[in-house]
């Protein structure tokens, strides 16, 4: 059994490539050599492809995801223009149909909050940022600043990049 493991061993070693009495690789072995580094050289590209289709197809998901919350909260904008309205109309009165308005009215912002676009409530007398404001119209007003915000007329929606509506404000402007 020891002569018998001693032979194997020996062969083995005899076979290993730099070994000085091992054989000399035929053109046929290095041909197949060659072909086997070709397949694992195009196995690995093929793999790496996939990796890159696969991150490609999650980022398009993940904005077409992005696109329809987009969408989504664009349809919620009226109702929630027509609430505040509703409520500046009725805040003489304070009555459980008002108060269920407003309670109504808070559900909303709170979807549009987790939606991705919080209501962003402006401040008269902050300067005019053409990124988060849309002018709608101006007014002389010896007592602002000029290039100021002098009334919000309707709320934004969104920060950044992400945001979905600009706030639309009255700018005051210098005197004449």
């Amino acid at each position: 059994m020891a002569d018998q493991h001693a032979r194997t061993h020996e062969t083995e070693v005899q076979a290993s490539p730099g070994h000085p009495d091992a054989p000399v690789p035929s053109e046929t072995d290095q041909q197949a050599h060659a072909e086997i580094a070709e397949l694992e050289d195009r196995w690995r590209r093929a793999v790496a492809e996939l990796d890159n289709v696969r991150k490609r197809v999650a980022r398009d998901l993940q904005r077409h995801r992005d696109e329809e919350r987009m969408r989504v909260a664009e349809q919620w904008l009226p109702v929630l223009d027509n609430l505040d309205r509703a409520l500046e109309y009725a805040a003489a009165e304070v009555t459980p149909l008002l108060q269920g308005v407003e309670a109504v009215r808070q559900q909303a912002l709170d979807v549009m909050q987790r939606l991705g676009f919080p209501r962003v409530d402006e401040e008269v007398g902050q300067k005019f940022d053409p990124t988060r404001h849309e002018a709608v119209g101006s007014v002389t007003d010896p007592s602002a600043t000029a290039g100021t915000v002098r009334e919000v007329v309707r709320p934004g929606y969104g920060d950044g990049p992400r945001q979905l509506r600009p706030a639309a404000v009255v700018v005051a402007t210098a005197a004449e």
